[in-house]
């Protein structure tokens, strides 16, 4: 059974949702499609993710497969109202007049009538560094503009530290509803940790990019005793690890299996004395770029 939870530690199965700070709901744990580029595989692991009951998918102009999951969503036999589908606007697009080409691109190759959650994948581009930060306000009135007219059901940025959430809070008519960042274990740099706490602080929910740390866990002691002791696999307990840090994990993989192990983190809770085991491993780092250097 589906529920709204005031915390995403609450939940209980994977179709549980949480309520953004405009209302709108969101399941709890989302399926991510980074790197899954090649057609056929991407539209078989979204049907299969939509199938093992998940309702929440994370694309971006960026995957180059907004064709593919759009083709999934639409085809899956699930009502459209019960998936919750993002996608996000590319470094190269920021700017008003840009932005909302690039949306409404978007959604042609969703091939969906509007979009759930629209996301700035970066605050800082590459192209627009020297003009930063005109041009993420600009980007962020486009956001304003297309959740104004319906077409975005809510709207939220990526990769955003402390500095940028106050830059775009300082100016907005509407605030953002979801801040997707990199968060996982074996990553305590004090930036992200207080860019998690200053969203959540702030009304906005914080999404974790990364939760399985593209792989490079596993393994480690810590988290193989921990995976051990509660008789789960790793990659289940750093999706939980996630969870209970109040932080939306988005677990990403292509195969049938995984999908559906991932999926399986309700059934246990990690000990406090465990999840600060866990903490106290920094050894992962940094995956991607520092969000104030604009590599993109």
């Amino acid at each position: 059974m589906r529920a709204v939870m005031s915390h995403l530690s609450d939940c209980a199965n994977l179709g549980d949702e949480v309520a953004l700070a405009n209302g709108v709901t969101i399941p709890c744990v989302g399926f991510g499609t980074y790197k899954n580029t090649d057609p056929a595989e991407c539209l078989s692991s979204v049907r299969e993710a939509l199938a093992a009951g998940y309702r929440h998918i994370d694309t971006a102009q960026f995957y180059f497969n907004e064709e593919s999951v759009g083709a999934a969503v639409r085809d899956s036999g699930v009502p459209r109202g019960e998936i919750s589908l993002t996608t996000k606007l590319w470094n190269t697009s920021q700017g008003y007049d840009s932005t909302l080409r690039t949306f409404d691109d978007s959604l042609k190759k969703l091939g969906l009538d509007y979009v759930d959650l629209y996301l700035v994948h970066w605050p800082v581009a590459k192209d627009f560094a020297a003009e930063y930060p005109r041009a993420l306000l600009n980007t962020w009135r486009a956001f304003e503009k297309l959740y104004a007219d319906g077409k975005v059901r809510a709207i939220g940025v990526c990769n955003c530290l402390k500095e940028h959430l106050n830059t775009v809070l300082g100016e907005c008519k509407v605030a953002p509803t979801v801040n997707q960042i990199e968060y996982h274990f074996g990553f305590a740099d004090s930036d992200q940790l207080e860019a998690a706490d200053f969203s959540r602080a702030n009304g906005i929910v914080v999404e974790a990019w990364a939760p399985l740390c593209r792989g490079r866990a596993f393994g480690n002691p810590v988290l193989k005793a921990v995976a051990g002791k509660y008789g789960k696999t790793e990659a289940q307990v750093l999706v939980r690890w996630c969870l209970q840090h109040e932080t939306l994990p988005l677990p990403k993989t292509v195969s049938p299996a995984r999908i559906r192990e991932n999926a399986d983190i309700f059934d246990f809770v990690i000990a406090d004395e465990d999840m600060a085991a866990l903490d106290a491993v920094s050894s992962v780092g940094r995956l991607g770029p520092h969000p104030t250097e604009p590599r993109f």
